[in-house]
């Protein structure tokens, strides 16, 4: 790490030694020369099995920019704590420099800024490099690749392969187990399909089959690495029949089934279990709660709420490693295990910054060719914009104010809803947003685009439900993604308050007259996880908004009242 200003010396020398031509890309020769492969990549290695974590990549296989959010609340026993700290305060926190490629790639603090500075970061080729060298490092057969899931879904290129593209990527990027959550909006029979042939394990303890009451998929296996037996028991979203369609899997019923966690653990030890690794894509919170309350896990990788924290936390002498999203981070974990008990750790968040970690030559070329038939689309230019255009936070980001503008004007509506998912990549000021950009905050495989007449108060109850799942202080009912990103109307919202009792003061924008409950309005939206819903694919509404508005210039969004 270091600081500004040596960041800024650096800057100067560049320049000085290239001359004035390279305006406008000094700051990245600076950060290259700051920066180092060996500097990311190196690590005193420590004890007999080594655990490498990546998560959420969304179907991410080239270099991006990913804004980190600016708000995460946590509610209740969890207020204040990791990852429920952002900004400066999560800088101050980890005393992480504002400035440093560490403050750009974990906070949203002068984000524009820094990522011009340091350029984008991810793609799975960087990660083929990262990864090749640990096994060669520390020798394969102490090292356990594991994947946490929302892997196959959220680009244009997998949505049309159904996701082969990322199998046929991950697949030589050779894990050895994965679990899942957006896989299985593709549907029963296409996950049956992809898993019936992955040459690694794809674990779900925690899903069973709705008919027979038996597991569905394999709950665990263990490893042997290092001379150490490793069980990983693989733990999906608990609540993938309510964040989306259950219709598309109506044969498999999820939840978070504590007591078969603490079976599958028991099992595992019994079985001579040395290590037991949970790779989980319950979200942190609940896999914080869960590592209180079972015992016997080692480690649990956690997916599902993106978030990255440069430290573990220790939760009932369990290791919780949050690594990120969208291939911006991988996890390296070195476990000493003596006597079948974790002796001591190493552990590291390597940032993938595509400027300065070179490309696997191999993996390059093969993601150059499972895009290769899509390049053109790809490219597409639809319009420009003149913000940073990002999703991820608590409430609405500027994609999908963008999102929610279109819906409104398309879909001539008074109050428009768009999910509060967190994937989607970010996009810097002056920057062109192409199809690829599109597809990456849309890419899904319900996309209608509905227009309904709703009453004031089926609005409410709406943000309400969506509240208590974002905001309930057991993180055992937090069910969702963030909170649902509303246009053409604002509202109050009390995180702390009782349930349905969150939502009050909902205006409408236009006129500034109070949302009545009887009466109705017209709302448009996207991704109902009701069967049968009509509509245009909202990737289409947007792109027609965007031909008639080429030009993306975005008002401050004040629209939402946060009382804490």
């Amino acid at each position: 790490m270091f600081s500004r200003r040596e960041f800024l010396m650096a800057s100067v020398a560049a320049t000085a030694a290239m001359g004035p031509g390279i305006a406008g890309q000094w700051s990245r020769v600076a950060a290259q020369q700051a920066m180092s492969e060996d500097d990311l990549l190196g690590f005193e290695e420590t004890g007999n099995v080594t655990l490498v974590h990546i998560t959420d990549i969304h179907a991410q296989l080239k270099p991006l920019y990913f804004r980190e959010p600016s708000i995460n609340l946590g509610i209740g026993e969890v207020a204040g704590l990791p990852p429920h700290v952002t900004g400066a305060d999560f800088l101050k926190l980890y005393d992480i420099e504002p400035g440093t490629p560490h403050a750009y790639a974990l906070s949203s603090t002068d984000f524009a800024a820094l990522a011009r500075a340091y350029g984008k970061m991810g793609g799975l080729d960087r990660a083929a490099t990262a990864i090749k060298r640990i096994r060669a490092e520390r020798g394969e057969d102490k090292v356990l690749l594991l994947d946490g899931g929302d892997t196959w879904q959220g680009s244009y290129t997998a949505q049309q392969t159904l996701g082969a593209d990322m199998v046929e990527v991950m697949n030589a990027l050779q894990p050895d187990a994965m679990t899942g959550h957006w896989e299985f909006t593709y549907g029963a029979d296409r996950v049956t399909e992809i898993v019936d042939e992955l040459p690694f394990a794809f674990l779900g303890g925690n899903i069973y089959d709705a008919e027979w009451n038996e597991p569905a998929f394999e709950a665990y296996r263990i490893f042997d690495k290092g001379g150490v037996r490793v069980a990983v028991v693989g733990q999906a979203f608990p609540y993938t029949p309510i964040a989306n369609p259950r219709w598309m899997f109506p044969n498999w019923s999820f939840g978070i089934r504590e007591e078969d966690v603490v079976a599958n653990v028991q099992a595992a030890r019994e079985e001579g279990a040395d290590v037991v690794v949970l790779l989980s894509h319950n979200g942190f919170d609940v896999d914080r709660k869960l590592a209180s309350r079972v015992d016997g896990i080692d480690v649990i990788l956690t997916g599902h709420t993106h978030d990255a924290l440069p430290e573990p936390v220790i939760v009932n002498d369990t290791l919780v490693i949050a690594s990120g999203s969208n291939g911006k981070f991988l996890s390296r974990l070195d476990l000493d295990v003596r006597g079948g008990v974790v002796q001591g750790y190493r552990y590291k968040l390597i940032p993938m910054f595509s400027d300065v970690i070179s490309p696997d030559a191999e993996m390059a070329a093969l993601i150059d060719k499972v895009r290769a038939p899509y390049e053109a689309e790809l490219a597409r230019e639809l319009a420009r914009t003149e913000n940073v255009l990002y999703r991820r936070g608590n409430f609405n980001g500027t994609f999908d104010d963008l999102i929610c503008a279109a819906l409104l004007a398309e879909r001539d509506a008074d109050i428009a809803l768009s999910p509060g998912f967190r994937w989607g990549t970010s996009l810097l000021p002056d920057q062109a947003i192409t199809v690829e950009d599109l597809h990456n905050a849309t890419a899904m495989t319900y996309p209608a685009a509905y227009r309904s007449i709703m009453n004031g108060a089926m609005i409410k109850d709406i943000l309400e439900d969506v509240a208590d799942n974002l905001f309930n202080p057991d993180p055992y009912y937090q069910q969702g993604g963030d909170m649902v990103r509303v246009g053409g109307m604002g509202y109050t919202i009390d995180v702390n308050a009782a349930m349905g009792s969150r939502i009050s003061g909902m205006t409408m924008l236009a006129t500034g007259e109070a949302v009545a409950p009887e009466k109705e309005y017209s709302v448009a939206g996207w991704a109902s996880v009701n069967e049968g819903t009509e509509g245009p694919a909202i990737w289409d509404v947007v792109e027609g908004y965007l031909t008639r508005n080429p030009v993306v210039r975005l008002p401050e969004n004040q629209s939402v009242r946060v009382v804490t």
